[in-house]
């Protein structure tokens, strides 16, 4: 990875997008999301690195990969934006522009979803705007290069 490139990290369930309650989430798949992200990248002259994983120490991992000399890090942390006190503290080592992204409103749903550990280690939130948001944030991340 270098200054072009945009990390994108997905977490848990997420690789079953098109699947898995779909009224909330959609039709789109991962595969569908990863092709946008790249689309996006690509209009800004970035590069992509789309990523996916079920465990925490895996997302964790790839954070502190990723936490500086990158464009960017965008961030679905699914389920352990909830969660995760130690996805968090690795986020808030990130030197890099990044952006927190939930398909679904995440305060419109349960009650136990409207906490995320998240939302004051990064730099931008797009919550609810489906997988479209993705690109969003993707373009958020385009316009810090500018700066």
């Amino acid at each position: 990875m270098d200054s072009t490139t945009v990390l994108v990290l997905n977490g848990p369930n997420l690789n079953l997008l098109g699947e898995r309650e779909p009224e909330i989430y959609g039709s789109a798949t991962l595969a569908d999301v990863e092709e946008l992200c790249r689309a996006a990248c690509a209009a800004a002259g970035l590069g992509l690195d789309f990523r996916q994983s079920n465990h925490e120490g895996q997302l964790i991992d790839w954070v502190q990969e990723g936490r500086r000399g990158i464009a960017g890090l965008v961030v679905n942390a699914a389920g352990y934006t909830h969660t995760s006190v130690a996805l968090r503290d690795a986020i808030s080592a990130v030197t890099v522009p990044s952006v927190e992204v939930h398909i679904s409103d995440i305060h419109a749903r349960e009650e136990f979803r409207h906490h995320s550990y998240l939302t004051d280690v990064t730099d931008h939130q797009v919550i609810g705007r489906g997988v479209t948001g993705y690109v969003e944030a993707v373009r958020w991340v385009a316009e810090q290069q500018d700066r």
